[in-house]
């Protein structure tokens, strides 16, 4: 008796186990960032399960496959890439989705593993396709029909060239196409973009320099003119001044004539008055005037030859 009570109280914990087991393989707990969709041997069974709570599936035979319900990132890789002008940039994209049909996507992809591999190559590829229709100055301005701010004493010496060229679109709308094609594409595999923007836009390295080289030779170009008309304003100032300094030194030169003529005419004037006062006056004159012309005209290698008329003569030879 005793064994048959052990028996069947073993069976009874057996079977409250196996119920306790079973229940809790029948039962599972949604989280709100959630959604599942329930598969039998593989393959979906009814509709994705949306709804936060406690939900019940078949044990053993049933599997609850959780599928992320929040918005997700995607980082693309930086890609090299040509534009339309034949330049080589390297561009970073990034851009957000989320999954809108969870049995579509499971069908598809299955994890985030391959939509994230998915989204890769459809951003990638209109991405890639975006740049090559575009030139550069269209990708880097944010807005279209922009115009730039110019220097006005710059402006003048820039060649057609070095210009900017006129932005059809901005970076804002070749962004927006992008995400209608590839959003588009998205559909199919059950998610749906919300959004994709560049992150980085950057010179590839081996065309970087080619800029450096040409943005330094643009600069070289407005130096040059800027070098230019600084020699001929200089070459205008440097004329101005020689005219102005000759007009200067000739008034000052005419006013010296004129002030050497008034003081020489008064000092003949002062020598007369005082020499013809008197015949020993003009005598002495005389004798002083031929005495300074012997001082400043005679010296050891002069010679004179004069007549013994000669009124320079006559004081040589009166002399002891």
């Amino acid at each position: 008796m005793k064994a048959l009570n052990k028996v069947t109280s073993v069976g009874v914990a057996v079977v409250i186990l196996g119920g306790v087991v079973l229940l809790a393989k029948s039962l599972y707990v949604l989280d709100m960032t959630e959604q599942v969709i329930i598969t039998a041997f593989g393959k979906p069974v009814g509709d994705p399960v949306v709804e936060a709570g406690l939900h019940l599936r078949t044990p053993f035979i049933q599997k609850a496959n959780r599928i992320e319900k929040r918005i997700l990132a995607w980082d693309g890789q930086p890609n090299d890439m040509p534009t339309k002008d034949k330049l080589y940039i390297t561009v970073d994209t990034f851009g957000r989705w989320r999954i809108k049909d969870p049995l579509q996507y499971f069908l598809r992809l299955r994890d985030e593993r391959s939509a994230q591999s998915r989204l890769d190559d459809i951003l990638g590829s209109e991405t890639r396709n975006a740049v090559a229709k575009h030139e550069l100055i269209e990708i880097v301005r944010t807005t279209q029909n922009r115009q730039p701010m110019v220097d006005d004493t710059l402006a003048e010496g820039v060649q057609a060239s070095t210009q900017l060229l006129p932005i059809r679109k901005g970076r804002n709308t070749i962004e927006q196409e992008i995400f209608a094609k590839a959003a588009d594409k998205l559909t199919d595999f059950g998610i749906e973009l919300m959004d994709i923007r560049f992150k980085r836009i950057n010179y590839n390295e081996s065309v970087r320099a080619k800029i450096y080289d040409r943005m330094i030779s643009e600069r070289l170009q407005i130096a040059s003119r800027f070098r230019s008309e600084g020699e001929g304003e200089a070459e205008m100032i440097l004329g101005d001044m020689e005219k102005d300094l000759q007009e200067i030194e000739s008034e000052a030169y005419k006013k010296i004539q004129i002030l050497k003529g008034e003081a020489e005419a008064r000092s003949t004037e002062i020598y007369a008055s005082a020499y013809n006062q008197s015949p020993q006056a003009a005598n002495l004159y005389e004798f002083v005037q031929i005495l300074e012309t012997y001082k400043t005209g005679l010296d050891s290698k002069t010679r004179l030859i004069l007549s013994t008329d000669s009124d320079l003569f006559k004081y040589l030879k009166s002399i002891d």
